[in-house]
């Protein structure tokens, strides 16, 4: 069990870069061991690991604003966009978008979700080997397009994937490296041109998106048609830039697609590793749903089927590190985080600590319990971070998660390929480094 009292050590103070850039996870893993509360040097800046759900709270809820966020190496993707944006920008662009994701807005989208899930797998056949990761790539494409964008994205599922595998290619040692990384994406090294590429594409397809609904005679009421209709081309400084809303529509775009379609795609690996709990999604969904399609109604009863997913959420968050710069002098539990230092976040790590999550290796959908959820510290489970950047689309994520979950076991059971090597792959997001290749089994 790690330590609960407060800790300041410089973790691993020699050749820091290297570990972390070799493996990020078991870097910050043994980072972890030592302390709530470590830091170190690396890429000329200090860096805090906290591993405390208080101070975690203080970090993204009591004191977020002594904090800001440190996206600097994303910004060649994501802009200025919800995701990455600072301070004022970041609470304006948020209470616009808010309308999007009403609680009545996301219920109506359920059905639509089960329909897109259903076109998807309706296309797979007994025994066939496919990659589940490519194939919920196309589902949350496909729902994305379809609720939020008003657009049939489908046809391009392969062109985007592609895409976004070499845009968000750059390791987590390129993210937290701030200011240094604009000056590496310069350099004409072929991993850097990929990203490049790949970005390119995605920014065009935006554009396309954009160009296409302000052109449409009748505009659907959805969160793309609120961003176009509160732009404002003439640049009379009120309403979003052109390129505020080309960066808004960029962050909801690859965080409709990458971050459902990681947490679905690892949803499918645990459970073919895990046969009793497949089984037992099997029972629920037979015995709640008998022969139909679930819909929305059917959501509180499936119980077991939304435990797997917060299960999986907790053992793989797509988002599963975040980060801050201190923006003043602040006291971390008798240490003191200098302005200018670098706070990092691990949802990955607390989720895994066995303090707040008995057998914490372990795939346990049961332990979900509503005993459990409310006798857990708040911050010992933030699969969508907290705070005023809570992710605007995470009740959006989970009931499509659990929909999609639903509708394709209601009718398939899943495989891992023999031998096939699963390797988490922390990146922008975490990713299965070489997909998931998966049997598919007829039920």
């Amino acid at each position: 069990m790690r330590s609960s009292r407060p800790a300041s050590h410089r973790a691993f103070p020699i050749n820091s870069f290297f570990h972390f850039r070799r493996d990020p996870l078991g870097f910050l893993d043994r980072a972890a061991r030592v302390g709530d509360v470590v830091h170190w040097k690396m890429y000329g800046r200090t860096f805090f690991l906290i591993n405390d759900p208080e101070l975690i709270r203080a970090v993204l809820v009591t004191d977020d604003n002594k904090f800001d966020k440190l996206m600097e190496a994303s910004d060649s993707l994501l802009g200025k966009g919800l995701t990455a944006s600072r301070a004022e920008l970041h609470r304006g662009q948020r209470r616009l978008m808010q309308p999007g994701f009403r609680q009545e807005q996301i219920v109506s989208f359920a059905a639509t979700m089960v329909e897109r899930a259903e076109r998807v797998q309706s296309k797979w056949h007994d025994g066939a080997h496919l990659d589940v990761k490519m194939e919920m790539e196309r589902v949350a494409l496909d729902i994305l397009g379809a609720t939020l964008l008003g657009h049939s994205l489908a046809p391009q599922a392969a062109e985007i994937s592609k895409a976004m595998t070499m845009a968000i290619g750059a390791p987590p040692n390129m993210i937290m490296m701030g200011a240094h990384a604009k000056w590496i994406e310069k350099l004409p090294l072929p991993a850097i041109r990929r990203a490049a590429a790949g970005r390119a594409v995605l920014h065009a397809i935006v554009d396309r998106l954009i160009r296409e609904r302000r052109a449409a005679q009748i505009k659907p009421k959805d969160l793309l048609t609120i961003l176009v209709d509160a732009t404002h081309p003439n640049g009379d400084g009120e309403g979003m830039s052109e390129q505020q809303l080309h960066d808004e529509v960029t962050n909801i775009f690859i965080g409709g697609f990458e971050t459902v379609s990681n947490a679905l795609a690892w949803i499918w690996y645990r459970l073919s590793q895990h046969p009793e709990s497949q089984e037992r999604l099997h029972a629920e969904l037979d015995q709640v749903l008998g022969e139909r399609l679930p819909a929305l109604a059917d959501f509180p009863a499936l119980r077991f089927t939304q435990q797997v997913v917060r299960e999986t959420l907790r053992l793989h968050p797509p988002l599963w590190i975040l980060w801050r710069q201190v923006l003043r002098d602040y006291r971390l539990n008798g240490s003191v985080a200098p302005a200018g230092a670098v706070v990092l976040l691990c949802p990955y790590l607390v989720h895994r600590d066995e303090r707040f999550f008995p057998e914490p290796l372990r795939f346990k959908p049961e332990r979900w319990t509503d005993e459990f959820r409310e006798s857990l510290p708040k911050f010992a489970y933030f699969p969508f971070g907290g705070g005023s950047r809570q992710c605007i689309g995470d009740r959006f994520g989970f009931m499509e998660a659990a929909l999609v979950l639903a509708t394709i076991a209601k009718r398939w059971r899943v495989e891992l390929e023999p031998g096939y090597p699963v390797v988490e792959n922390p990146m922008l997001t975490l990713r299965p480094k070489y997909g998931l290749r998966m049997i598919v089994h007829a039920r």
